[in-house]
């Protein structure tokens, strides 16, 4: 016989949603949460946000170093009223003492909401499949949705006089990032033409080209990759990353000079691509590989804007997958409960 359990938490969340990938989404869903985004955005800059996040905690585990991740999460949950934690692979056993899975039932336990940002996909997947909370994807070596909520709602802000978000041209120059890998999927989701440009040997995996032509074929955007600069011309938005990352430094140098100068965003590219053109990079930037200082600091750029806007991100977040299982109680409860706990504590 199964012993029933004593959990003061909610196991069972009929709504529970994991934030692992964009695809993983509708574009209605999508829009759901850029609503939202737009909703909180203004709330703030009124200093008005609902408390929609009280008492409640995220859990963040970090493998990574990281600035905008874990600044924007901890500033989001305590905006909206809650609590961030920071865990990092020295403070917990994550995925050697204790299974993955076992991590994420522990935490779930005692946490509203896991967030993690991974070496590998497989880390973040297995903290989810254990989990009875929302698991966050805050980045791993394959995606970074967190990310692309912020940049497409950057391009939303900022799109062109008379565009439609389903009318822009993206295009995103350099390596098959797990940036460039998430923001194909999202711009094709929402219809947009979209374009990777760069090295044939760093072109996307077929898995991920998968995805996105699906995404073309429902949602009517398209996609090429190619290792044509040329390619750039007349596009609204050009997208650079880094051309190395963690674990890959014994390639930097072979990267460096397969990248450079031809697929840095320079002022070079950024006039093929036209007058109208607007810069983005997820950021930290290589100013003067990836990208030039001329660039980022121009009028066309709209880095900060979207580095920001991982804060937004980061609010709509917390509270879209926690406000179905995890509602604010009434007043009259939370009195109930004072009123006995006080009482209790009067006669000791």
């Amino acid at each position: 016989m199964k012993l029933p359990s004593s959990t003061a938490t909610n196991l069972e969340k009929p709504n529970l949603r994991h934030f692992l990938k964009t695809q993983d989404f509708t574009r209605a869903e999508l829009q759901e949460i850029l609503d939202l985004m737009k909703m909180l955005k203004d709330a703030r800059r009124e200093n008005a946000v609902p408390q929609l996040f009280e008492g409640k905690t995220v859990g963040m585990i970090f493998e990574q170093p990281s600035t905008r991740t874990r600044v924007s999460f901890e500033a989001a949950a305590t905006i909206l009223g809650g609590h961030a934690q920071f865990l990092s692979p020295n403070d917990i056993h994550l995925g050697s003492k204790e299974s993955l899975e076992d991590t994420g039932k522990v935490l779930s336990r005692m946490v509203d909401v896991i967030m993690a940002r991974v070496d590998v996909h497989s880390t973040v997947a297995g903290l989810a499949k254990g989990a009875s909370v929302p698991v966050i994807n805050g980045l791993c070596d394959w995606l970074h949705p967190t990310q692309m909520m912020a940049d497409i709602f950057t391009m939303i802000e900022h799109l062109p006089e008379g565009k439609k978000i389903d009318d822009l041209k993206v295009a995103f120059v350099g390596d098959a990032t797990n940036v460039s890998n998430e923001l194909a999927m999202i711009c094709t989701k929402f219809g947009i033409e979209y374009a990777h440009v760069g090295p044939k040997k760093y072109h996307m995996n077929e898995q991920v080209v998968g995805m996105i032509e699906d995404n073309c074929k429902e949602y009517g955007g398209s996609f090429v990759m190619t290792d044509d600069v040329n390619a750039v011309k007349g596009f609204d938005i050009l997208v650079a990353d880094s051309f190395y990352w963690f674990g890959q430094e014994a390639e930097k140098e072979e990267r460096l000079a397969t990248f450079m100068p031809e697929y840095v965003v320079d002022q070079r590219l950024m006039d093929l691509a036209g007058p109208q053109a607007m810069f983005m990079h997820c950021l930290p930037a290589n100013d003067q590989r990836e990208t030039t200082r001329e660039v980022m600091d121009g009028d066309r750029s709209v880095i900060m804007d979207e580095a920001e806007n991982r804060l937004t991100a980061q609010m709509a977040l917390l509270v879209y997958f926690t406000h179905k299982d995890m509602p604010k109680p009434s007043a009259d409860v939370v009195k109930a409960h004072a009123d006995k706990i006080n009482g209790f504590l009067a006669n000791l």
